[in-house]
């Protein structure tokens, strides 16, 4: 199977691209795979990375996926938005701790400790 550069998918193709890898995260989730998991955040990680270099940080765009059905695809875009815009992504993460959907809700609610505390520190 090819490797998909990055390099050549525009920010709108970067954005789907997120937003899928969090489905799969969702799934492997539901199905305890960790180590697929794993790769899932890792490529997420790519993806992140991908957004930030471009001009002006392009991370914003994750924004659009605040609304998105899944709880996962809100929480990874809110948590990689945070250096960017803060206040809507803490609002975002303390809303889905708040509403009780796990796992979702565990992690969001140690993201906002971890926060509070200092522990995670957005760049």
């Amino acid at each position: 199977m090819k490797r998909i550069s990055l390099d050549d998918m525009s920010v709108e193709e970067l954005v789907d691209r997120f937003a899928s890898i969090c489905i799969a995260q969702d799934q492997a989730l539901l199905y305890s795979n960790i180590a697929k998991f794993n790769r899932h955040f890792d490529q997420m990680r790519e993806t992140d990375r991908q957004l930030k270099s471009r001009p002006g940080d392009q991370r914003r765009a994750l924004l659009s996926l605040y609304d998105h059905e899944n709880a996962q695809v809100r929480l990874q875009a809110a948590r990689v938005t945070l250096a960017v815009e803060p206040e809507k992504a803490r609002k975002l993460i303390e809303e889905i701790a708040n509403g009780r959907k796990f796992p979702q809700a565990g992690d969001a609610g140690m993201t906002i400790v971890n926060l509070d505390r200092g522990v995670f520190k957005p760049s």
